[in-house]
């Protein structure tokens, strides 16, 4: 098992209309994995929601956080992913009480069993004015895997041709992405260019992404794929960037969240139980509040912050 620091690999195609990143995010893959005990296909579409979530948040000129949910009608009731910009990142599922799931079971029989799987990205910023609230866009669950929910999604919401390549393993989190640059009029971003070119292109690429193996994208390293794949072409590539695991949850966050309940359901809790217990579903962390606590909380002149992005399963 590889000890190596997680790494995403952005390039570009010189003179073309084409951009691309390669993930291996499997450190933080196994951390996720540490602290929860899914089935094996929960953990398959889970792991390629972790490497596509770093993937899309890494083209983002955005200061906040991406949350990418499914919220699914069948055994699986909510996949929920949060990276940062600082691409920081950590993982959730929640399943149905009496969850029982196939060991072949694929995208649609765990999220979609009677058509009403959504799927939804949530962009928070860190710096937001009072009153404002997170960009949300929500679809249906629209293809049988994760990379071509996504795919349907970019085109659809934010109009951008988008191919992903997804592979996972207990071990091992890795995707390539490639993106169509916008065309304005002439030009591909800043690189001038016939329509026709760009398009010509970007077939190509996808072409020969097409040609990458389940097997070959968990295996070999990801400078090794990327001449293998694109060594007729010529690419620039930018230097590396590493993501990592990591849960915002705190004790003050946590008791932001219990003012947000009320103080009649908090008062509530206590008559039955004498304390107030939070478990946070990312990272396994427990949090006790007794009677002083819960007190403190109503007492205190802090205004409640909403520090739950909106649509994320809470702690």
């Amino acid at each position: 098992m590889s000890t190596t620091p997680d790494t995403l690999q952005k390039f570009i195609f010189e003179n073309a209309a084409v951009r691309g990143e390669f993930i291996d995010i499997s450190a933080t893959w196994r951390e996720v994995l540490s602290r929860h005990h899914y089935p094996a296909p929960v953990k398959r579409v889970l792991g390629e929601m972790v490497a596509a979530a770093a993937l899309l948040s890494a083209n983002l000129k955005f200061n906040g956080s991406i949350v990418m949910q499914i919220h699914g009608d069948g055994p699986v009731r909510l996949l929920v992913v949060e990276c940062d910009a600082e691409l920081r990142l950590r993982a959730t599922a929640k399943l149905a009480p009496d969850a029982a799931i196939a060991d072949d079971a694929g995208l649609k029989a765990l999220l979609n069993e009677h058509g009403k799987g959504r799927f939804a990205i949530t962009l928070d910023p860190a710096d937001k004015v009072p009153g404002q609230q997170p960009y949300q866009g929500i679809v249906p669950l629209d293809g049988e895997d994760v990379a071509t929910v996504i795919e349907n999604y970019m085109l659809r919401s934010e109009q951008l041709d988008t191919k992903l390549w997804l592979a996972t393993s207990d071990e091992v989190a890795r995707g390539l992405l490639l993106q169509k640059l916008p065309y304005h009029g002439g030009k591909a971003e800043a690189v001038p260019l016939s329509q026709e070119d760009a398009l010509e292109t970007w077939n190509r690429a996808v072409i020969l992404g097409s040609t990458l193996k389940h097997e070959e994208l968990l295996e070999t390293p990801i400078a090794v794929l990327m001449q293998r794949l694109f060594w007729e072409e010529t690419i620039r590539v930018f230097d590396p960037v590493h993501p990592s695991f990591h849960c915002s949850c705190t004790r003050e966050k946590v008791g932001n969240m219990l003012k947000m309940l009320g103080q009649e359901e908090i008062d509530g809790v206590l008559a039955e139980l004498d304390h107030v217990g939070v478990h946070c579903d990312f990272c396994g962390q427990h949090y006790e509040y007794d009677r002083v606590d819960c007190a403190q909380l109503f007492t205190s002149d802090v205004p409640v912050e909403v520090l739950i992005p909106a649509g994320e399963a809470k702690h």
